[in-house]
């Protein structure tokens, strides 16, 4: 039940585009089409169930204090703590890099929309927060960070697949020419986070 409190509230109450307003920049430029932003959702996913595990088995298992004891009494107090971000970076970078190449490979249509954002995803805030979250969190498993790492995963998927659906119907509305563009978007985003301030409080 703590799995499923915490899958929940990743994905709605936590949700990282509207809680912590990480990967806004790609979440803004690609979710012009629902097709496009199914892809990098399904990206994003993909990149942080993988990221967020592994960078967990280095922060309790090489990283943080005492972390190599595993090693011997001569490593209990090492502390390579200072090692976090490049180590997490270089991680996400490289899954980042796998999931170009598998798109390109196989949907090379996707791969030509999404163009500069599929690669710009190692630098996408979202992917490094969640692993700083997971820091900050201290979860207790591997299972339990891989069940917050789809969570987050899921509800990024949403809110862009949202946002796009809702820019696709606004492109035939009658939108006031200042506000056409990035400018209705932006104002569609805040709604989107309003309403999923609805959800605070869920606990299974």
């Amino acid at each position: 039940m703590d799995a499923l409190n915490l899958f929940i509230k990743s994905i709605f109450i936590d949700n990282m585009i509207f809680a912590s307003f990480l990967g806004m920049c790609s979440y803004l430029a690609v979710s012009k089409t629902v097709k496009t932003s199914v892809g990098l959702g399904a990206a994003v996913i993909f990149v942080l169930l993988v990221t967020v595990p592994v960078n967990y088995l280095l922060e309790n298992f090489i990283l943080k204090p005492g972390a190599l004891s595993w090693l011997g009494d001569g490593y209990k107090d090492v502390d390579l703590s200072f090692l976090s971000f490049i180590m997490f970076i270089a991680v996400i970078a490289a899954i980042v890099q796998l999931v170009e190449m598998i798109v390109e490979k196989f949907a090379p249509a996707l791969y030509g929309q999404l163009g500069i954002f599929l690669p710009l995803i190692a630098v996408n805030c979202a992917i490094m927060g969640a692993s700083l979250f997971m820091q900050q969190k201290n979860f207790p498993s591997i299972g339990t960070a891989t069940v917050y790492a789809l969570g987050a995963g899921i509800g990024w998927f949403i809110a862009i697949v949202l946002m796009a659906a809702i820019r696709e119907k606004i492109s035939y509305s009658n939108v006031p020419a200042p506000l056409k563009g990035v400018g209705i978007a932006f104002i569609v985003c805040g709604l989107m986070a309003i309403a999923f301030m609805s959800f605070m409080g869920i606990k299974l």
